[in-house]
């Protein structure tokens, strides 16, 4: 399910991403009185504002939704509450020091005579 709703997430952050992009800034609408010719569009002079500003709010929203659900899912994966004072105190313990086991066949062992 978290993948489901990840591959969700991603999907709507590039729409969202892809749909700003194409919408006019405020001041496009001057531009095109100036004969910039930016008004003649397929949704008419102001018809693809509407749109584009409902659709934009309802990724909005599904894209919030989304990150909501997909901090949830994090939560329940954790064992522990978020604490600053359990992470300061979560320390591991240094491991003990080896020691080498002294053989015959090293050659700093001490021979011993027959």
């Amino acid at each position: 399910m978290q993948n489901f709703v990840l591959v969700i997430h991603i999907l709507l952050a590039v729409m969202m991403i892809v749909l700003i992009l194409v919408q006019h800034g405020k001041g496009a609408d001057a531009g095109a009185t100036f004969g910039g010719g930016g008004a003649a569009t397929v949704f008419g002079a102001s018809g693809s504002a509407n749109f584009l500003t409902r659709v934009t709010a309802i990724l909005t929203a599904l894209f919030f939704i989304t990150s909501i659900s997909l901090a949830m899912f994090a939560k329940k994966q954790s064992n522990d509450p978020f604490n600053l004072n359990s992470i300061a105190t979560q320390t591991t313990a240094p491991a003990a020091p080896v020691t080498p086991k002294s053989s015959e066949t090293s050659p700093t062992a001490p021979k011993t005579s027959e």
